[in-house]
């Protein structure tokens, strides 16, 4: 079951809105996969679905190589069931990818059953116990629990389902609006172990007549159906300027069994890694919060310091062939530094190769580069062209200013001109800012006339939305590729 945070509400209105909606990713999300209208039962399956089928793997790999079950299994699978139920987390069981679970579910799960079964094989070999381990069946076992956990969650879907159309758990909404019909779609294609049916509308107003075939009447008949609908839950989507109007329907409510939601529409802002969470009991709506935390820091980090490890040694040659043609070719310091905004607005010195003659600090006032700008060397021409002179950002990677990938980070001078002149300019600078970008991967690697920037910013804000590690992968790749096939770069 999905409650109203679990839905992803609050997400702005109107057709474009309602167009980022369906993607989710502008919508306030819950910490977690359980709801408080999940069962006893429910709660049991979708916290110990990867658990159980961690267990069963290994059961599966030791027959299938005909091994016999030993104590230093025992441990092995108690190590591993408890790793997975922290690490792997709750199993989401969703509709909205069809009958099935989705590839990114499965795939995202399978990572983290690569890492939990190699800490196991890390701490067994640490107490000197892993000779006592069949290595074949080792390898069975890390090959066979991802088939395992996909066939698991498709019959716990499957069961979930049936429970559904068995015993549904009806309710209405009140407000017929964007919110509304928002989460009835969101609690139709949610949570598997979801019984709630949304059964119709109840609503004031004349416009609801846009959803009339399933509007039940105003809210004069509300108590009239919960008594003959058996209604157990009422959500309320009115908007905060009803306040009024809404005092007095709880009022109305209170004298009912039914459980009241209010869901907020939080369409006056536009939300940036939106949340939901308690407070010591207050609960809270973020709509402007970083991509980053918890384990999704820890996967950005790892990822920065390991690429950009190797990056660094492979790329050490070409930097050192780099540095002798900048020196030999005009007359200057080899690397050129300027100070630029990162993580939270603060000042760090970003590293390049200089490719010009002069060395602006962009405090004051920033030229951009022009196409045949005169202060650009020859050589410089070139690195510009094949991003070379980008490389020592790498050091900047390592020692956390920068990441590989986030928005291009502007010189200050730049950003105090924008920050007045573009909305939400600056909630860019939530992450650290990276090598390159998904603006940049896009085709937005130069210009700063105000309609360039104001798109740079859109997609900086876009990325900041839709942030994954895969996405991360994806725009390095992209990267890669058009580091050899751009011919705009200058």
């Amino acid at each position: 079951m999905a409650t109203p945070a679990q839905a992803g509400l609050g997400s702005p209105a109107g057709p474009a809105a309602r167009a980022r909606s369906r993607t989710g990713a502008s919508v306030p999300r819950a910490i977690d996969e359980l709801s408080p209208w999940d069962s006893s039962l429910a709660f049991l399956v979708k916290s110990l679905l990867y658990p159980v089928s961690v267990l069963i793997g290994l059961a599966l790999a030791l027959f299938a190589c005909g091994e016999p079950f030993r104590q230093v299994y025992v441990l092995a699978g108690v190590l591993a069931f408890l790793g997975s139920a922290d690490f792997l987390a709750v199993s989401p069981l969703r509709y909205a990818s069809g009958s099935l679970p989705s590839p990114r579910t499965l795939l995202n799960a399978t990572v983290r059953w690569f890492v939990v079964i190699a800490f196991v094989w890390a701490l067994m070999s640490v107490s000197g116990i892993q000779g006592l381990f069949n290595s074949r069946v080792w390898l069975t076992w890390a090959v066979l629990t991802p088939p395992v956990m996909w066939l698991a969650g498709i019959g716990a879907q499957s069961a979930f389902r049936v429970s559904r159309r068995v015993r549904p758990i009806n309710a209405i909404i009140v407000g017929c609006n964007d919110v509304g019909r928002l989460l009835e779609r969101r609690l139709a294609e949610g949570d598997a172990s979801s019984r709630i049916r949304v059964i119709g509308y109840c609503d004031d107003e004349s416009a609801a007549s846009a959803a009339a075939n399933m509007l039940l009447g105003d809210t004069r008949d509300l108590q009239r159906l919960i008594r003959s609908r058996d209604v157990r839950i009422v959500y309320i989507t009115w908007p905060m300027a009803r306040e009024q109007r809404i005092l007095q329907l709880l009022d109305v409510l209170r004298d009912s069994m039914v459980s009241i939601y209010f869901v907020p529409d939080v369409s006056i802002v536009n939300v940036v890694q939106g949340r939901v969470a308690l407070i010591n009991g207050v609960p809270v709506v973020g709509v402007c919060e970083s991509p980053f935390y918890g384990l999704r820091e820890l996967q950005k980090r790892t990822l920065d310091v390991v690429l950009s490890s190797v990056l660094l040694v492979l790329a050490t040659p070409v930097m050192l062939m780099v540095a002798a043609g900048v020196r030999l070719s005009s007359p200057g310091p080899v690397l050129f530094k300027q100070k630029r905004y990162g993580l939270d607005g603060r000042e760090f010195s970003v590293y390049k190769f200089r490719s010009m003659t002069v060395t602006e600090d962009g405090r004051a006032a920033f030229s951009a580069v022009k196409r045949n700008d005169c202060r650009v060397t020859r050589f410089g021409a070139f690195i510009r062209r094949t991003s070379l002179d980008e490389l020592p950002q790498l050091f900047n990677v390592l020692e956390g200013s920068m990441s590989l990938v986030g928005p291009r980070p502007h010189v200050v001078a730049m950003n105090e001109a924008y920050r007045r002149l573009i909305s939400g300019y600056m909630v860019r600078h939530k992450v650290r800012p990276g090598i390159t970008g998904w603006a940049q991967v896009n085709g937005l690697r130069g210009g700063d006339d105000l309609e360039s920037m104001r798109r740079r910013i859109e997609l900086d804000l876009e990325y900041l939305k839709k942030w994954s590690i895969w996405f991360d992968l994806l725009i390095l790749l992209r990267t890669a590729a058009i580091v050899w096939s751009d011919r705009r770069a200058f």
